[in-house]
């Protein structure tokens, strides 16, 4: 027989059990509701006023669809290159996520500036704006804390930065110079059009347009680059954008061919070059972005967006030269976080093309976002997603 003293003691110790399960099953109560109330992402559009630039934030819905939230000055201005035909910046990446340190990050092109907010869901925090190194910066690219801007002005050139706490500061002795002998404003056709890291961060890749070339600097510890770039031979006319692959590899659009060509980066910080795809037909095709497996690259001279599968060897696989058609003057893209969401910058309409992904990469077009500048002598260019 159990006595009573050993009963009461049973029960303290049920008692003390059964407090100890429900604290964690009530904060794990609260985490789900914090979870579910989280907003599930946003969406960020550069404006680029050449009376002032701006960002306009927009937050995403669990369906895909955007809402407008505000409209941020960058304390900067927009700038156009010089015959742009529809795209002012003639560059992708003007708008970049550094996702790390949850800063977006803008060029202005107009006052050699760059500014940098701090991301709280779907609206900014105050800005940073410091001087971009160089003149008519147009491309940003992020590595963990290193950034490096694209200044496609005059010889063109690259200078890096560091982000601490959520600021820019300018990296000591780490501006190069791309000896490209352009003008400042730029000549669209003839400016550098992107920066961007390999996949490691230890080489620093930029594409050239009608040079015709492919630059790769060495990146050292310091976060420094080489004092001279690597130069490679583009497999094909106008390398314009390129995304870096899940597998490391290159992917470089060419809008001469209207092609994908596909390099791996060599342990001297050079491209070696593995194969092209077959063109997708479309007209000028000058922006690339990975969702998934697929590789879509948007034809503004065509409005239609192509897809490409990258595999682990050789060149991409074109599997739909239309893989959607858009608004007129298709330039950059993003996708939220998910891969679910595919977002397009339609420059000449003034509006933002808003697709679902299928799990086979197929695209159903679910919105169209109005109210944004279109492009005549000036216009939006830079898109980013979380």
């Amino acid at each position: 027989m159990t006595s009573p003293t050993t009963r009461r003691s049973l029960r303290r110790v049920a008692s003390l059990a059964l407090g100890a399960l429900l604290v964690p099953l009530a904060a794990l109560s609260a985490s789900a509701h914090e979870t579910s109330a989280r907003p599930p992402g946003a969406v960020f559009v550069q404006l680029n006023g050449e009376a002032g630039n701006e960002i306009a934030a927009y937050a995403r819905a669990a369906d895909g669809t955007l809402s407008p939230v505000a409209t941020y000055p960058t304390g900067g201005l927009g700038g156009t290159q010089v015959g742009a035909p529809l795209d002012a910046l003639a560059s992708q990446g003007g708008l970049v996520l550094a996702q790390r340190n949850h800063v977006l990050l803008a060029v202005n092109a107009g006052s050699d500036t760059v500014t940098a907010f701090p991301v709280h869901g779907a609206s900014l925090g105050d800005p940073q704006t410091v001087a971009s190194g160089g003149s008519f910066p147009s491309s940003i690219a992020v590595h963990g804390d290193l950034v490096y801007v694209l200044n496609a002005g005059g010889d063109g050139s690259i200078s890096g930065f560091r982000l601490a706490h959520g600021r820019l500061e300018p990296i000591a002795d780490s501006t190069r110079s791309l000896g490209l002998g352009g003008t400042n404003p730029p000549v669209f056709i003839d400016s550098p059009a992107q920066v961007g890291f390999s996949k490691d961060g230890g080489t620093l890749i930029v594409t050239t347009k009608s040079h015709n070339e492919l630059l790769a600097f060495g990146v050292d510890r310091h976060g420094r680059p080489s004092a001279s770039p690597t130069t490679t031979a583009s497999a094909g006319a106008v390398p314009f954008s390129f995304v870096v692959d899940t597998h490391g590899l290159v992917q470089v659009t060419e809008a001469g061919t209207g092609a994908t060509s596909t390099y791996a980066v060599t342990r001297g910080h050079s491209l070696r070059l593995l194969g092209s795809s077959a063109s997708g037909g479309g007209a000028a095709l000058c922006w690339n972005i990975q969702v998934g497996r697929t590789i879509y690259g948007a034809n503004a001279g065509s409005a239609s967006l192509s897809a490409w599968v990258a595999p682990r060897h050789g060149a991409a696989v074109l599997t739909a030269p239309v893989a959607a058609t858009t608004g007129a003057g298709p330039i950059d893209l993003a996708s939220s976080r998910d891969g679910r969401f595919l977002y397009v910058q339609e420059a000449v309409d003034g509006t933002i093309g808003v697709y679902s992904v299928a799990h086979d990469g197929s695209l159903t077009r679910i919105q169209t976002v109005t109210g944004l500048p279109a492009f005549t002598t000036t216009g939006m260019e830079g898109i980013a997603a979380t």
